[in-house]
């Protein structure tokens, strides 16, 4: 499985963006989908996921409210959709997958597949 994470850029304080990550491989069927974010310095911090078949998400107190993840099976593909950006929120953004559920869905380790990451950069 290959993950591709796409849609980073710049963005004034305020702005949106929409993050996407793309899956390819023989198969792919993956329970949990997972963005994380890390900046420099900083160690890698989960941002939300998304719980498949049931379509249930889950969000750091950080984004909630502000960050919504979706998806779309026919094109395999999870998006992350940010609004309301701050310059705290300024990282290069991973997704990440693993093929079954797990209690800990917050911590990197547990997950088996990752993108390459994208930047994001949100100026005051």
């Amino acid at each position: 499985v290959q993950l591709q994470a796409s849609g980073g850029g710049w963005v004034q304080a305020g702005g949106s963006l929409k993050l996407s990550c793309a899956a390819s491989g023989r198969t792919y069927s993956p329970t949990a989908v997972a963005w994380f974010r890390q900046a420099p310095g900083k160690e890698r911090e989960f941002v939300g996921a998304l719980r498949r078949p049931m379509r249930r998400t889950y969000y750091s107190n950080s984004v909630k409210g502000r960050f919504t993840i979706s998806r779309d099976d026919a094109k395999n593909t999870v998006y992350l959709q940010m609004n309301s950006l701050k310059p705290e929120d300024t990282a290069v953004y991973y997704c990440a997958a693993r093929i079954n559920w797990i209690v800990d869905y917050t911590t990197p380790q547990n997950y088996q597949y990752w993108g390459q990451g994208t930047q994001v950069t949100v100026s005051s």
